[in-house]
Protein backbone atom coordinates (compact mmCIF):
# COMPACT_ATOMS: atom_id res chain seq x y z
CA UNK A 1 0.00 0.00 0.00
CA UNK A 2 1.36 3.43 -0.91
CA UNK A 3 1.98 5.78 1.95
CA UNK A 4 4.03 8.96 2.78
CA UNK A 5 7.20 7.71 4.52
CA UNK A 6 8.39 11.98 4.97
CA UNK A 7 8.27 13.89 7.72
CA UNK A 8 5.12 14.34 9.55
CA UNK A 9 6.07 17.98 11.00
CA UNK A 10 6.12 18.84 7.13
CA UNK A 11 3.03 17.87 6.10
CA UNK A 12 1.62 20.21 9.18
CA UNK A 13 3.36 23.37 8.15
CA UNK A 14 2.15 22.52 4.24
CA UNK A 15 -1.77 22.74 6.02
CA UNK A 16 -0.58 25.67 7.60
CA UNK A 17 -1.32 23.90 11.45
CA UNK A 18 -0.93 21.27 13.98
CA UNK A 19 -2.46 18.28 12.84
CA UNK A 20 -1.00 16.33 15.82
CA UNK A 21 1.01 13.85 13.99
CA UNK A 22 3.75 13.54 16.02
CA UNK A 23 1.74 12.32 19.40
CA UNK A 24 3.84 14.71 22.84
CA UNK A 25 6.10 16.34 20.50
CA UNK A 26 2.99 18.38 19.12
CA UNK A 27 2.11 19.71 22.65
CA UNK A 28 5.98 20.46 23.53
CA UNK A 29 7.66 23.74 22.44
CA UNK A 30 9.65 21.45 20.29
CA UNK A 31 7.17 21.65 17.32
CA UNK A 32 8.38 22.93 14.16
CA UNK A 33 4.75 24.46 13.38
CA UNK A 34 4.94 26.69 16.29
CA UNK A 35 8.76 27.83 15.50
CA UNK A 36 8.42 27.94 11.93
CA UNK A 37 5.05 28.83 11.42
CA UNK A 38 5.14 28.81 7.50
CA UNK A 39 5.12 26.08 4.55
CA UNK A 40 8.17 24.35 3.83
CA UNK A 41 10.53 24.66 0.69
CA UNK A 42 12.42 26.94 -0.54
CA UNK A 43 9.29 29.29 -1.12
CA UNK A 44 7.26 28.68 1.85
CA UNK A 45 7.39 32.09 3.27
CA UNK A 46 5.70 33.93 0.43
CA UNK A 47 2.99 32.17 -0.28
CA UNK A 48 0.67 33.76 -3.05
CA UNK A 49 -3.23 34.10 -2.85
CA UNK A 50 -5.15 30.78 -2.79
CA UNK A 51 -7.95 30.43 -5.13
CA UNK A 52 -11.63 28.88 -4.25
CA UNK A 53 -10.47 25.62 -5.46
CA UNK A 54 -7.09 25.92 -4.08
CA UNK A 55 -8.76 26.55 -0.18
CA UNK A 56 -10.79 23.22 -1.16
CA UNK A 57 -7.99 21.40 -1.94
CA UNK A 58 -6.11 22.09 1.51
CA UNK A 59 -8.94 21.81 3.37
CA UNK A 60 -9.79 17.92 1.56
CA UNK A 61 -5.92 17.34 2.48
CA UNK A 62 -5.72 18.72 5.71
CA UNK A 63 -8.57 16.21 6.94
CA UNK A 64 -7.04 13.28 4.82
CA UNK A 65 -3.89 13.45 6.80
CA UNK A 66 -5.30 13.93 10.11
CA UNK A 67 -7.17 10.85 9.89
CA UNK A 68 -3.96 9.24 8.04
CA UNK A 69 -6.32 7.65 4.99
CA UNK A 70 -5.30 7.56 1.23
CA UNK A 71 -6.97 9.49 -1.40
CA UNK A 72 -8.89 6.66 -2.57
CA UNK A 73 -10.14 5.43 1.17
CA UNK A 74 -11.25 9.26 1.24
CA UNK A 75 -13.46 9.16 -1.46
CA UNK A 76 -14.86 5.99 -0.76
CA UNK A 77 -16.06 7.76 3.11
CA UNK A 78 -17.36 10.88 1.23
CA UNK A 79 -19.78 8.50 -1.11
CA UNK A 80 -21.05 6.62 1.92
CA UNK A 81 -21.53 9.67 3.58
CA UNK A 82 -23.53 11.16 0.72
CA UNK A 83 -25.68 8.19 0.94
CA UNK A 84 -26.78 8.22 4.71
CA UNK A 85 -29.03 10.45 5.39
CA UNK A 86 -28.04 14.00 7.69
CA UNK A 87 -25.54 16.77 6.73
CA UNK A 88 -23.08 15.26 4.35
CA UNK A 89 -19.92 16.95 5.65
CA UNK A 90 -20.75 16.00 9.36
CA UNK A 91 -21.18 12.70 8.35
CA UNK A 92 -17.90 12.33 7.04
CA UNK A 93 -16.49 13.28 10.17
CA UNK A 94 -18.00 10.69 12.10
CA UNK A 95 -17.17 7.90 9.96
CA UNK A 96 -13.64 9.44 10.10
CA UNK A 97 -14.02 9.49 14.18
CA UNK A 98 -15.31 5.79 14.23
CA UNK A 99 -12.34 4.14 12.86
CA UNK A 100 -10.90 1.85 15.57
CA UNK A 101 -7.36 3.35 14.68
CA UNK A 102 -8.97 6.34 15.56
CA UNK A 103 -10.92 5.93 18.38
CA UNK A 104 -7.72 4.18 20.08
CA UNK A 105 -5.96 7.29 19.64
CA UNK A 106 -8.86 8.97 21.21
CA UNK A 107 -8.97 7.07 24.25
CA UNK A 108 -4.93 6.89 24.57
CA UNK A 109 -3.98 3.72 23.19
CA UNK A 110 -1.27 5.50 21.12
CA UNK A 111 0.46 8.58 21.43
CA UNK A 112 -0.46 9.41 17.54
CA UNK A 113 -3.07 8.07 15.48
CA UNK A 114 -0.13 6.30 13.75
CA UNK A 115 1.00 4.78 16.92
CA UNK A 116 -2.67 3.45 17.61
CA UNK A 117 -2.52 1.94 14.19
CA UNK A 118 -0.04 0.31 14.88
CA UNK A 119 -1.29 -1.18 18.02
CA UNK A 120 -4.70 -1.81 16.20
CA UNK A 121 -2.61 -3.60 13.73
CA UNK A 122 -0.68 -5.79 15.73
CA UNK A 123 -3.75 -7.07 17.51
CA UNK A 124 -3.51 -5.57 20.87
CA UNK A 125 -6.64 -4.21 21.09
CA UNK A 126 -10.26 -5.94 21.77
CA UNK A 127 -13.64 -5.03 20.64
CA UNK A 128 -16.40 -6.25 22.67
CA UNK A 129 -13.52 -8.54 24.09
CA UNK A 130 -13.12 -10.07 20.10
CA UNK A 131 -9.44 -8.99 19.15
CA UNK A 132 -9.85 -6.76 15.78
CA UNK A 133 -6.58 -5.73 13.90
CA UNK A 134 -8.18 -3.74 10.97
CA UNK A 135 -7.54 0.08 11.68
CA UNK A 136 -10.39 1.29 9.46
CA UNK A 137 -13.07 -1.29 11.68
CA UNK A 138 -16.35 1.32 12.13
CA UNK A 139 -16.66 1.43 15.56
CA UNK A 140 -20.41 1.61 16.85
CA UNK A 141 -22.15 3.14 20.17
CA UNK A 142 -22.24 1.11 22.61
CA UNK A 143 -19.09 -1.10 21.45
CA UNK A 144 -16.55 -1.43 24.62
CA UNK A 145 -12.83 -1.27 23.16
CA UNK A 146 -10.43 -2.40 25.20
CA UNK A 147 -6.23 -3.48 25.65
CA UNK A 148 -5.87 -6.72 24.87
CA UNK A 149 -4.49 -8.40 28.29
CA UNK A 150 -1.05 -9.31 26.82
CA UNK A 151 -0.23 -5.28 25.99
CA UNK A 152 -1.45 -3.77 29.52
CA UNK A 153 1.60 -3.69 30.64
CA UNK A 154 3.66 -2.14 27.31
CA UNK A 155 4.95 1.40 28.56
CA UNK A 156 4.42 2.88 25.91
CA UNK A 157 0.44 2.25 25.84
CA UNK A 158 0.36 2.96 29.92
CA UNK A 159 1.94 6.55 29.07
CA UNK A 160 0.14 7.41 26.33
CA UNK A 161 -3.13 6.65 28.02
CA UNK A 162 -2.01 8.93 30.98
CA UNK A 163 -1.11 11.61 28.73
CA UNK A 164 -4.54 11.23 26.92
CA UNK A 165 -6.06 11.58 30.37
CA UNK A 166 -4.06 14.57 31.36
CA UNK A 167 -5.93 16.34 28.51
CA UNK A 168 -9.37 14.60 29.02
CA UNK A 169 -11.15 11.80 27.09
CA UNK A 170 -13.62 12.75 24.53
CA UNK A 171 -17.30 13.23 25.86
CA UNK A 172 -18.61 10.19 23.75
CA UNK A 173 -16.86 7.74 25.72
CA UNK A 174 -16.62 6.52 28.70
CA UNK A 175 -13.38 5.54 29.81
CA UNK A 176 -11.49 3.55 32.71
CA UNK A 177 -7.72 4.03 32.55
CA UNK A 178 -7.36 1.37 35.47
CA UNK A 179 -8.47 -1.31 33.15
CA UNK A 180 -7.57 0.01 29.71
CA UNK A 181 -11.27 -0.09 28.69
CA UNK A 182 -13.59 2.22 27.23
CA UNK A 183 -17.09 2.08 26.37
CA UNK A 184 -18.84 4.19 23.45
CA UNK A 185 -21.60 6.12 25.05
CA UNK A 186 -23.20 7.65 21.64
CA UNK A 187 -21.76 8.60 18.08
CA UNK A 188 -19.62 11.58 18.34
CA UNK A 189 -21.83 14.96 17.65
CA UNK A 190 -19.66 17.55 15.27
CA UNK A 191 -19.28 19.97 18.13
CA UNK A 192 -17.09 16.82 19.50
CA UNK A 193 -14.86 16.62 16.58
CA UNK A 194 -11.94 19.14 15.39
CA UNK A 195 -13.96 22.59 15.29
CA UNK A 196 -11.27 23.89 13.07
CA UNK A 197 -11.57 21.54 10.26
CA UNK A 198 -14.25 23.00 7.57
CA UNK A 199 -16.23 19.83 5.58
CA UNK A 200 -18.52 21.76 3.84
CA UNK A 201 -15.86 23.04 1.33
CA UNK A 202 -14.79 19.33 1.28
CA UNK A 203 -18.46 18.32 0.25
CA UNK A 204 -18.01 21.71 -2.71
CA UNK A 205 -15.10 19.91 -3.82
CA UNK A 206 -16.40 16.37 -4.88
CA UNK A 207 -19.72 18.04 -5.77
CA UNK A 208 -18.75 19.62 -8.81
Amino acid sequence: MAKYTGPSCRLCRREGGKLFLKGEKCFSDKCPVSIRAYAPGQHGQRRGRVSEYGGQLREKQKIRRIYGVLEGQFRRYFEQASQKRGVTGETLLRLLELRLDNVAYRLGFGSSRAEARQVVRHGHVLVNGRRVDIPSYQVRAGDVVSVAESARQHVRIVSAVEAAGGRGFPEWVSMDAASLSATIKAVPAREDIAPDLNEQVVVELYSK
